[in-house]
């Protein structure tokens, strides 16, 4: 199954000259869908893995079926504000200005393996922010992966940089 057919791409959303690739087209197709969580179960279902971290909001669906289909627990990466209890939280600059993710203080024992899942790739800042919250719990990475991997952008270069294994489905490139 060719998943990048299933991906729509839609002209300047946001804004002017982003080219935003919407995964609802896939998901909405039962067998794309499918093809995504198995192809990431398989792929780490011997990896060691204790727990999946999914990253707002699209990260979610498929971090949750993949943990389901491995029969591991999820764990929320949520932006501010959103997570009850106390959390722990981490800034990243955007293009324009900053945000914060957060992450429950109790969401990741020292020492557990962590899959770090999320839709796509772009400049990295937030899966980077992901995987500083992650270190702070003492949760040791296994590998980030996602669907999507945007080249241009080099988020997935930058989190090699850091030491990360990456992983992604599909890319695009210069669009």
């Amino acid at each position: 199954m060719n998943l990048k057919s299933l991906i729509r791409t839609i002209p300047d959303y946001p804004k002017p000259g982003i080219q935003f690739r919407d995964i609802t087209t896939l998901l909405k197709d039962a067998e794309g869908l499918r093809q995504v969580v198995k192809a990431l179960a398989e792929r780490y279902g011997d990896a060691g893995v204790d727990k999946v971290v999914g990253i707002e909001s699209r990260g979610f669906i498929i971090a949750a079926a993949v943990a389901y289909e491995l029969g591991l627990g999820f764990v929320p990466v949520r932006k501010q504000g959103k997570l009850p209890g106390t959390v722990l939280g981490h800034d990243y600059e955007l293009e324009y200005g900053s945000d914060r993710v957060e992450i429950h203080s109790d969401a990741i024992e020292p020492g557990e393996r962590i899959l770090l899942l999320d839709d796509l790739i772009a400049t990295g800042g937030t899966a980077e922010a992901a995987t500083v919250l992650i270190n702070k719990l003492g949760g040791e990475i296994v590998a980030c992966a996602f669907i999507i991997n945007l080249i241009d952008l080099g988020g997935d270069a930058r989190l090699q940089k850091l030491g990360y294994t990456t992983y992604s489905l599909c890319s695009f490139e210069g669009e």
